[in-house]
């Protein structure tokens, strides 16, 4: 690969040597999780499921797949992220579609889908706003785990829609998401309002972006992370306009940036909005921050 490269002819390389040696490969190029990744990339190379690759661990891959493998680490170890390597992500024990033109879904973002789970539990048929859905993963999963939830996903990106349009397809929620081209509340028909309002925004600042992995920076959209000098920019829009698109006790509920979290919900006081809560994730940041809008 350069890994088999100057092999012997007679030199034997099945799967569970590849496997090996790619780990230690990635490891040593900072690779955080090289055994996983190395994994992924074979399966994908192969066309096989993740568990062949350690079930069929001493069979030898031919040549074309060899060849898709090498090239496959040679752009992880470049730095190009494995999730769009393989054209996917797991996210919420669901599979999504991913490609360049989306954020790669993160488990951070799994609290703002329980967040809005909860607030939809004790609604029959809540009618849901995703706001920068990307890959649609929040709006699909939502519309996944309730049966009878109406969803509306907003994208600046006519790339990221196609994306999120055929993860909606593959998981058979089609019928119950719109998908609308435009920034923020734009393209909403006026005078339409919903139950709740969800939306994982850009949230990084200037000298955060600077400094992210280059895994991130590099390939990522850049739109669907950087978000000013402190990272509040789309946080103060989406905040501003959601009462304007909420129902008398609809439930605007966003993820946050590492300490970012007093300042939303400040932003969410001023909006008008009450009974503001900041949840937080596994590690203790405050990872969401939710309010409600009083009836009047």
């Amino acid at each position: 690969m350069s890994q088999d490269a100057g092999r012997r002819a007679d030199e034997s390389w099945p799967v569970r040597r590849l496997l090996a040696w790619t780990t230690e490969f990635l490891g040593k190029k900072g690779v955080e999780k090289p055994g996983l990744d190395a994994s992924l990339l074979l399966a994908h190379a192969l066309g096989w499921k993740r568990i062949d690759i350690y079930a069929r661990a001493d069979e030898e891959p031919p040549d074309d797949a060899r060849q898709r493998f090498r090239e496959l680490v040679r752009r992880r170890a470049d730095g190009c992220p494995t999730a769009y390597l393989v054209g996917r992500k797991e996210f919420y024990s669901l599979e999504f579609e991913v490609s360049p033109a989306v954020l790669i879904p993160r488990d951070d973002s799994s609290w703002l889908v329980e967040e809005c789970l909860r607030v939809a539990r004790d609604r029959p048929e809540p009618r849901v706003l995703d706001l920068g859905t990307g890959s649609g993963c929040l709006a699909v999963t939502v519309a996944k785990r309730h049966k009878a939830a109406r969803v509306t996903a907003v994208d600046l990106s006519p790339e990221a829609l196609a994306v999120a349009a055929r993860n909606a397809a593959k998981h058979g929620v089609s019928d119950r998401i719109t998908f609308l081209e435009g920034d923020l509340f734009a393209p909403l028909p006026a005078g339409q309002r919903f139950d709740l309002i969800v939306s994982n925004p850009p949230y990084v600042s200037h000298a955060e972006y600077a400094a992210l992995d280059r895994g991130v920076r590099d390939f990522e959209p850049r739109l669907a992370l950087e978000a000013g000098d402190d990272g509040l920019d789309v946080l103060r829009r989406v905040v501003a306009g959601a009462p304007a698109h909420l129902v008398a006790g609809g439930v605007l509920a966003v993820e946050v940036g590492a300490g970012q979290a007093p300042a939303v919900a400040e932003l969410f006081r001023g909006a008008g909005f009450d009974s503001i809560e900041l949840r937080r994730d596994y590690a203790r940041i405050e990872r969401v921050v939710s309010g409600v809008l009083p009836s009047l």
